[in-house]
């Protein structure tokens, strides 16, 4: 009989052994991998990230037709972002390359004559490429990649061709709207309203339902909270659908800012709650979706419980949006890795919760490392940047007593804000509050009267702004929404 130690080895699969063999030797066979089914020409690229491969990764990364068949092996997402962002952090600009691969692909297919199979791949492919650059975050290659595609989609007037540019166009304003490209959403969102006119002209009906969500995003980044497509969204897919849930999120969150100043958070809370109550109900309970519902409710109840006057009630929601945020901060971990910003995201959401739990430190060191990351991926003057670093200084000045820090961090926020959006940027009110509290603080009154004089200035700024603020989309969608059976 066998002896225990001798059946404590146990050989690899045969499958992983050949992986692990070509990987060994892959100068040698690299050409013929291209002829591999796609999930095993994964398996090897994945090999090569795990040995720590990365210029041989990057080299393969950087072929659009390589990862054109990599993007097909749809099972294995979560590994592919894992490769990609690894790469990137490496500085192998594989978004950028594989950007501008597609858009000079696009190119050649307007100047010359393509046929109908090649054209439906090339829209195709910048549905996958363009879907997956935005999930990781790069949403400015992904607008690129979106952009190129529209103009194949435009190459045809057929109706068929009408409704893949539909699908772009939504495709593009969606990154648009993430990417806070806001006029060029404006420019994105008429076109499609006009797309979808033109399809109905056709006597064919057409999905308003993804679009009206994204120009409800739109309406919401200007402060119009009026419109809403969770109406539209049930009576088209009913109740247990991905495309409600995501109406529900809008909705919760749109709710939670509307109400930001009353205090009235029970309808941000239903809905919020529906969202991830639809959500794991359909989705795998680590789906990434699930993160960005769960952040929403996180900080709704954060809300709620400042505003509750029972110790015992503020704990327990607190203690509640503390356990959301950290598992959205897992999901985005998982998905996207550390050095992203949609995860430095994350870290400033518990940097806030923390401060109103009374634990600075982690607080403090939340806002650090969300700013760190920021500054690392966007450079140290963009909006993101300016954010979190407003948040810190609100930290350092109202719990910590850190004025010094707490200064400089609020006037560098305030130069960011400024040369990005101008004098009358909403976000000013906060610094030039929390300086104007600062030097009262320290008894420096003389810098205090200096910025309330600044804040009454930016009080008129923002009220003759507001006195000639047009609503730009207004017609556009209310006269699509009249148009609904």
């Amino acid at each position: 009989m066998a002896s225990a130690c001798a059946l404590e080895w146990v050989p690899d699969k045969l499958y992983n052994m050949a992986v692990s063999a070509i990987v060994t030797s892959y100068g040698k066979y690299r050409r013929e991998l291209k002829g591999l089914p796609e999930n095993v020409q994964f398996d090897i690229y994945y090999k090569l990230y795990n040995k720590g491969r990365l210029c041989q990764l990057g080299m393969e990364f950087s072929d659009l037709d390589t990862f054109s068949k990599v993007l097909k092996v749809n099972d294995k997402r979560h590994l592919l972002h894992h490769c990609f962002q690894a790469l990137m952090d490496h500085g192998v600009k594989v978004s950028e390359i594989l950007a501008d691969s597609y858009a000079y692909k696009c190119q050649d297919y307007q100047s010359n004559l393509a046929t109908t199979q090649t054209t439906d791949k090339t829209i195709q492919l910048g549905f996958a490429l363009g879907g997956f650059l935005g999930d990781a975050g790069w949403f400015g290659d992904a607008c690129k990649v979106y952009k190129a595609c529209l103009g194949v989609c435009q190459m045809d007037t057929s109706l068929s061709s009408l409704c893949k540019t539909l699908e772009c166009c939504v495709r593009l304003l969606h990154v648009q709207n993430v990417n806070c490209q806001y006029q060029e959403a404006k420019s994105t969102c008429k076109m499609a309203c006009s797309i979808i006119e033109e399809i109905g002209s056709k006597g064919a009906p057409a999905n308003r339902a993804t679009l009206y969500t994204e120009c409800c995003a739109l309406l919401f980044a200007e402060s119009q909270y009026d419109e809403n497509a969770l109406d539209i969204r049930q009576a088209v897919f009913g109740g247990n659908n991905l495309h409600v849930a995501v109406a529900h999120e809008d909705l919760a969150y749109a709710s939670y800012v509307q109400e930001y100043s009353s205090g009235r958070f029970t309808d941000a809370k239903d809905h919020a709650e529906k969202a991830i109550e639809i959500l794991e109900h359909i989705l795998p309970s680590d789906h990434l979706m699930l993160s960005s519902s769960k952040r929403v409710k996180a900080l709704i109840l954060e809300e709620i419980a400042i505003d509750s006057h029972q110790k015992e009630m503020e704990q327990s929601l607190l203690s509640e949006a503390q356990e959301l945020h950290l598992q959205s901060l897992a999901l985005a971990r998982k998905a996207f890795g550390e050095n992203n910003v949609q995860t430095a995201k994350h870290y400033g959401n518990l940097g806030r919760l923390y401060q109103s739990m009374h634990k600075f430190e982690k607080a403090e060191g939340m806002h650090l490392m969300a700013i760190e990351i920021k500054e690392r991926l966007l450079g140290s003057e963009d909006y993101e940047v300016a954010l979190s670093v407003g948040h810190l200084a609100s930290l350092y000045n109202y719990d910590m007593e850190k004025y010094d820090e707490a200064e400089n961090l609020y006037l560098r926020s305030i130069d960011i804000g400024r040369k990005l959006f101008g004098d009358g940027y909403s976000g000013l009110e906060y610094d030039y509050r929390g300086l104007l509290r600062l030097y009262r603080q320290v008894g420096n009154y003389a810098m205090a009267d200096r910025y309330a004089n600044i804040l009454q200035q930016w009080n008129r700024i923002r009220d003759r702004n507001n006195s000639i603020e047009v609503k730009p989309l207004e017609f556009t969608l209310s006269a699509g929404l009249s148009e609904l059976d």
